[in-house]
């Protein structure tokens, strides 16, 4: 499931901002890009995350910038220095032309860790108060899963009942669906024998096991029994994402099924339907936790 959280206030001579964004993942893929002076704290700031976000490719960023007439950054002299190596040594290996037009202080000032801060340490005041900030972004984060739980919880039940809708319309063929099997049968035996010589018992024996073998009256009852058991599992609070997926699975086999044994063109379009919207099931189930 995808997500997205921001908030941002001001820490001492600072604007801080955080950001926590996701992507759909089987499991918690944290990425951190924090400023250096808040590197120490990046084993508290990844069990905060683990603790509010459950599963996700995560990406979080911590930001700042210094707010009018604050001095907490100097420049990286050294940093600059090898930047500015390395992008004339790129220039000139390269051949690239007017090299000596080319502003390199403006591109370097864009490089990463150009600014550092006088200390590396922030104090135990403005790291209560980054923590705050760290929890409004988690809670900004959970309430856009929530909405988009909501639109997905709709989605999937919209397609679960479209399912048992389609599943009650074969009811209608299945009648028609026997007489012609029985039709067909009578038809063959009598291309290869006279009326006469038809064994009516045995006639019978063999209409039974066709009608046995096409029965979809258990495929019917499971069928519907997988689709009850999905809606009451998205109705259960908790992580139910691998659990809708193993039921979409059973849905899957018992729609198979009813297309293995159809014989009859109206139910195998009814089949295709219902697993048309099976497959958008599947997919939307990928993005549940």
């Amino acid at each position: 499931m995808t997500g997205f959280g921001r908030a941002e206030t001001n820490i001492g001579n600072k604007k801080v901002t955080i950001e926590i964004k996701s992507l759909n993942s089987k499991g918690l893929d944290l990425n951190l890009k924090l400023p250096s002076f808040y590197r120490s704290k990046e084993v508290i700031v990844r069990s905060m995350l683990s603790e509010g976000i459950s599963r996700g490719k995560c990406d979080f960023y911590i930001n700042y910038e210094v707010l009018e007439g604050g001095n907490a950054n100097i420049l990286n002299h050294d940093l600059l220095r090898s930047y500015y190596q390395d992008l004339k040594a790129f220039a000139t290996n390269n051949n690239l032309p007017n090299t000596e037009q080319i502003d390199y202080l403006s591109i370097m000032m864009k490089m990463p860790d150009v600014m550092v801060s006088h200390s590396e340490d922030i104090t135990d005041e403005e790291w209560k108060s980054t923590e705050e900030l760290i929890r409004k972004a988690i809670g900004a984060f959970q309430n856009f899963r929530n909405e988009e739980g909501k639109s997905l919880y709709n989605d999937l039940m919209q397609r679960i009942e479209s399912i048992a809708s389609l599943l009650e319309q074969i009811s209608q063929y299945e009648n028609e669906r026997i007489e012609t099997v029985k039709d067909r049968i009578q038809k063959n035996l009598q291309d290869i024998s006279e009326p006469k010589n038809i064994d009516q018992n045995r006639f019978e024996q063999e209409l039974i096991y066709y009608l046995e073998k096409y029965d979809v009256s258990e495929e019917k009852v499971r069928l519907k029994a997988h689709l009850e058991h999905f809606i009451q599992t998205m109705n259960v609070d908790g992580d139910i994402g691998k659990k809708l997926g193993f039921i979409s699975q059973e849905i899957g086999r018992e729609i198979n099924t009813l297309g293995s044994k159809a014989n009859h063109f109206e139910m195998q379009k009814i089949v295709v339907e219902m697993k048309d919207e099976l497959e958008r099931i599947k997919e939307q189930v990928l993005n549940v936790l």
